[in-house]
C-alpha cells in the first residue's frame, strides 16, 4: 500500500461531492465540526464548487490517497481568528480520513508529518490544533507526534447527550 499526498489546486465537481459526503457522514460529523446541540449534530451541509475554490484562498489543502483511492484531506491555514494562543506565524491544521479503508492504518501519522514539512517550507514554526475531548484516538496521535495541550474550551461541542471540551494543542517545529 502506497500513501500519497497531493496539493489541491484545481478542484472539480466530483471532489465537491466527495467532500460533501465526508462532511455529512454521521460517523465523522461529531469528530470534525463543533455542534451546540442535537439539532446541529443532525444538520447536513452542502458545499458548492465555488465554496471549495474560495476555501483554497485561505486553506492549503492536500488530498490523501491510499494507492489510487482518495481517502481523506488535510489542510492548514495561517493565523486564523480562532487560535487559542494568538502567536503570529501559526499554522492551524485539520485532517479528515473520510474513507473507512484509510482509518486505523497509521496514515494520519504520516499525513501530519508531511503537513508539518509543508508548513516549515512556508516559513512557519508553530502549529496549533483543536481536538474534542472524547476523540481519544486523535489526541493520542497528536501526543505521539509531540503536540502538547495548551488549553481547554468548555461546552464546545455536543455529542452522546452531553457537552464536551475542545482541547487545544500546539507544537513548535524544529528547523531542518
Amino acid at each position: 500500500m502506497e500513501t500519497k499526498f497531493i496539493k489541491l489546486t484545481n478542484p472539480d465537481q466530483t471532489l465537491v461531492e466527495v467532500f460533501n459526503r465526508w462532511d455529512n457522514d454521521p460517523e465523522l460529523i461529531p469528530l470534525t465540526r463543533p455542534n451546540q446541540n442535537r439539532a446541529a449534530l443532525e444538520r447536513r451541509d452542502t458545499m458548492t464548487l465555488d465554496d471549495l475554490k474560495k476555501r483554497l484562498d485561505h486553506h492549503h489543502t492536500y488530498l490523501i490517497y491510499l494507492d489510487d483511492l482518495l481517502i481523506g484531506e488535510m489542510n492548514y491555514m495561517v493565523d486564523p481568528n480562532h487560535l487559542y494562543k494568538k502567536e503570529e506565524g501559526t499554522a492551524w491544521i485539520g485532517i479528515t480520513i473520510g474513507e473507512p479503508e484509510g482509518r486505523g492504518k497509521g496514515i494520519g501519522y504520516h499525513a501530519i508529518h508531511f503537513l508539518e514539512e509543508e508548513i516549515k517550507k512556508d516559513g512557519l514554526n508553530r502549529v496549533e490544533l483543536g481536538v474534542f475531548e472524547f476523540n481519544t484516538q486523535a489526541r493520542n496521535l497528536y501526543e505521539k507526534l509531540g503536540y502538547k495541550e495548551i488549553g481547554r474550551i468548555g461546552n464546545f461541542t455536543y455529542w452522546a447527550d452531553k457537552m464536551w471540551f475542545d482541547i487545544r494543542m500546539e507544537k513548535y517545529l524544529e528547523e531542518n
